[in-house]
């Protein structure tokens, strides 16, 4: 494990890029970011789970290579990269609990996931970046459904729900069906477009 710039991780993807993409290509589809929470307890209990890790003040952790395949999001770990926050230990759909995103972590895994699709030569778009609650909803027909229904905390349809929404201002509350732009991936996405944008 190390701690890494945002220059650092971009620079990182950009040495891994042939590798994940050659990965991805063998299943017939380009690289993907995967975004996570932890649910870990503490801000700061890095997983190995994740190729990347962000702490609660918003300081980044690499865990080995960016294109070693882990097991963050079921049947999508080859040529992908997975950037996890370290929080939201007993969250649930009505309250994300003690240890909610930080502003801090928030704002880092938007300039990670621009680090990242920079390195990768990614668009940043549902397409190529999506959080777990995305990608395991199926909502777009990308995949077969990921999960069994008795992972259904909510018994509606929505099996995994990792950053579906953030507990701010911009992304208040559970909607896995809000399409105002208030989704946590949506919010994700938005902000990273705007530093990518801004040359960071």
């Amino acid at each position: 494990m190390q701690k890494v710039t945002i220059e650092e991780l971009r620079q990182m993807a950009s040495d891994c890029r042939e590798s994940i993409w050659e990965q991805a290509s063998a299943y017939g589809r380009e690289p993907r970011i995967y975004l996570h929470w932890s649910a870990g307890h503490r801000y700061g209990q890095i997983f190995e789970d994740y190729h990347v890790n962000i702490d609660g003040d918003g300081n980044l952790f690499v865990t080995g290579d960016l294109d070693e395949v882990k097991s963050h999001t079921w049947r999508m770990n080859t040529g992908s990269v997975a950037i996890s926050l370290c929080c939201a230990y007993g969250a649930t759909t009505n309250d994300l609990g003690d240890e909610p995103p930080t502003d801090a972590q928030i704002q880092a895994m938007a300039q990670a996931i621009v680090a990242i699709a920079d390195g990768l030569w990614l668009t940043i778009d549902k397409a190529h970046v999506r959080t777990h609650g995305e990608q395991a909803g199926n909502e777009m027909g990308w995949e077969q459904p990921a999960y069994a229904p008795w992972n259904d905390e909510c018994n509606d349809g929505q099996v995994r729900w990792d950053l579906e929404y953030l507990g701010n201002d911009e992304s208040p509350e559970y909607n896995p069906w809000a399409t105002d732009g208030s989704r946590g991936g949506d919010v994700l996405r938005g902000k990273a477009n705007y530093y990518r944008n801004q040359g960071i």
